[in-house]
């Protein structure tokens, strides 16, 4: 019995090793939204307002003909966005920083993009969401609640 202790010690601690292994990974698997970066990286945004189209216009500012290369260099992306703000206020001061603070943080986000990223509607509101989080960071007052990509053209050089 002696000589077997350590054996059936050994064998018990692999198995609950495998237990507990097995545990972590079908919880992460099985997590609602684990998987779903759009809804986990967007923080502290609610539902938009049902606003009218003069409202919409009123808090929305856009920023066109963005062109620079992702991470691969031999991509080029033209884009233009729509940003929707949660009040006029926040929009005001979003206009006065939008060409050397906004602009530049969505120049660094395309850039360590790949092509591969961009494609489809899932891309696109990934890079959406990565934008909005670094944006309200960097707005001084306000925040932005929707951004739309108005035009994407994405191209080989």
């Amino acid at each position: 019995m002696k000589k077997m202790a350590p054996w059936l010690i050994t064998i018990l601690l692999a198995i609950t090793l495998i237990v507990m292994a097995a545990f972590l990974l079908m919880n992460q698997l099985t997590n609602p939204g684990s998987g779903n970066q759009v809804n986990s990286t967007v923080a502290g945004v609610g539902e938009p307002n049902n606003l009218s189209a003069d409202e919409i216009v009123k808090v929305t500012s856009t920023i066109d003909e963005i062109k620079t290369n992702l991470s691969d260099p031999n991509y080029v992306v033209v884009l233009n966005f729509a940003f929707q703000l949660d009040k006029e206020s926040s929009k005001v001061s979003f206009d006065k920083i939008k060409d050397f603070k906004i602009k530049p943080i969505i120049i660094k986000t395309l850039a360590d993009t790949n092509p591969e990223d961009l494609t489809g509607a899932k891309g696109k509101d990934n890079l959406s969401s990565k934008l909005m989080n670094l944006i309200n960071q960097s707005l001084p007052e306000g925040k932005v609640t929707q951004i739309d990509i108005t035009n994407f053209i994405m191209t080989t050089i």
